[in-house]
């Protein structure tokens, strides 16, 4: 379906008639790093804690604080970036902005595998979040103001999903052989290759004072808000959920080596739907897409909780995340026409690591009282909640007060 069809002749015309940025390969490139390194936490997290207990002999509690500071940086840094995009990209040029960042990050990291004490770790981590928030908004940002930012956010995750592969299969090895500090150096050369990149590739998206300006007097439209709070509602019953999906797979007696097969599978199914979501973007009305995951999402998670056979379970749980990916890569489409100054693109980060960093915790919580059954009860009342979001989000919009205009961005 065309994107323009949703939107008011007006707006249609106004769309049409904004000059969007192109990218080179060269700095797609630069946009699946920069996206693979900074949300490299969705990928390292179980090795991350697994490290800090094992090979730093932290206790669970400090073990799991220091990724949660890490989270927490990452969400506020991006909460006060996104805001300021264009402004950024104004004064100075995203690349530098994105590799000075990343850069950071990689100093971070590489001096917290080597902290003496645990508050110089703690600080640290804290730290990073802060400069990867940083560098991630601006990615997203970018992303958002290209030519077709549902696609390219979909290439983005397709590249997540590759490096994930290949971080996991090479990073417990890793830590094995030499060490607890082999997983922050890894990070830190992961942040320090895409530093590296960023200065080299990164698009140099530039935006004239007066727009940007123009933009950062510009309140966003109140369906923006709606849909921002939709996907963090979503990141939430994703992070409940998977934070013990596999201990409810071992306390139902299924057995450990099962479920680690499941997680495999998990792992490989996750490579399909960003794919799937560019086959199917001119097909499926974005709109829908979005109120439909979430009821989705809530049926797979009363399978995982309340199941009680092998077979549902392993089903729901490979196909779980799967749904996140789809709908978020439609979500990130749609917030990118709702906001065409990438302002609400580049508050992704902040979105998906605020449900990430709250979920856990949640879950944790609601296990310990009410039992497992608790956590599918609650991703419905959540889900339920984030389809009331997406609702608000009408088919025809006026969006030309969040206009802005684009400049050509090059590698």
């Amino acid at each position: 379906m065309d994107h323009d069809a949703m939107l008011t002749p007006e707006v249609a015309a106004s769309a049409s008639a904004r000059t969007r940025t192109g990218y080179g390969r060269s700095a797609l490139a630069a946009l699946m790093v920069a996206h693979c390194a900074g949300m490299v936490d969705l990928v390292a997290l179980p090795v991350w804690v697994a490290t800090l207990i094992g090979g730093m002999q932290l206790d669970a509690q400090h073990a799991g604080a220091l990724p949660t500071l890490f989270l927490a940086g990452v969400v506020a840094s991006s909460a006060m970036c996104s805001p300021l995009l264009l402004r950024l990209s104004a004064r100075f040029s995203a690349r530098a902005w994105v590799a000075a960042s990343f850069a950071l990050a990689a100093l971070a990291f590489y001096n917290a595998g080597a902290a003496s004490s645990y508050a110089a770790m703690a600080g640290l981590h804290l730290l990073a979040g802060l400069a990867v928030g940083c560098s991630l908004s601006i990615a997203h940002g970018t992303i958002g103001r290209s030519a077709n930012p549902h696609r390219l956010f979909a290439f983005a995750g397709f590249a997540l999903g590759v490096f994930s592969i290949a971080f996991l299969g090479g990073t417990p090895h890793a830590v094995a052989a030499y060490g607890a500090r082999a997983f922050f150096t890894i990070v830190a050369a992961v942040m320090a290759m895409a530093a590296l990149i960023s200065a080299v590739a990164f698009p140099t998206l530039r935006a004239a004072q007066a727009s940007a300006h123009h933009a950062a007097k510009t309140r966003l439209a109140a369906p923006v808000y709606f849909a921002i709070a939709g996907v963090i509602c979503m990141a939430l019953t994703q992070a409940m959920i998977a934070s013990f999906v596999a201990r409810i797979g071992v306390e139902r007696g299924f057995g450990l080596e099962a479920v680690t097969a499941v997680l495999i599978a998990l792992g490989l199914v996750n490579l399909l739907p960003a794919p799937l979501a560019v086959l199917t973007q001119r097909r499926l009305d974005a709109r829908s897409v979005v109120l439909v995951g979430p009821l989705a999402q809530s049926a797979l998670a009363l399978t995982i909780t309340f199941g009680r056979g092998f077979a549902p379970y392993a089903a729901a749980t490979a196909m779980f995340p799967a749904v996140m990916i789809f709908c978020h890569t439609y979500a990130f489409g749609l917030l990118a026409r709702l906001d065409s100054s990438g302002r609400a693109a580049a508050a992704t980060p902040a979105m998906v690591m605020a449900g990430a960093a709250a979920g856990p915790l949640l879950g944790g919580a609601l296990v310990k009282h009410l039992g497992y059954g608790s956590l599918g009860c609650a991703a419905l009342a959540v889900s339920a909640l984030a389809c009331l979001c997406f609702a608000r989000v009408p088919r025809a919009i006026d969006i030309t007060a969040n206009n802005t205009s684009h400049t050509k961005g090059h590698a």
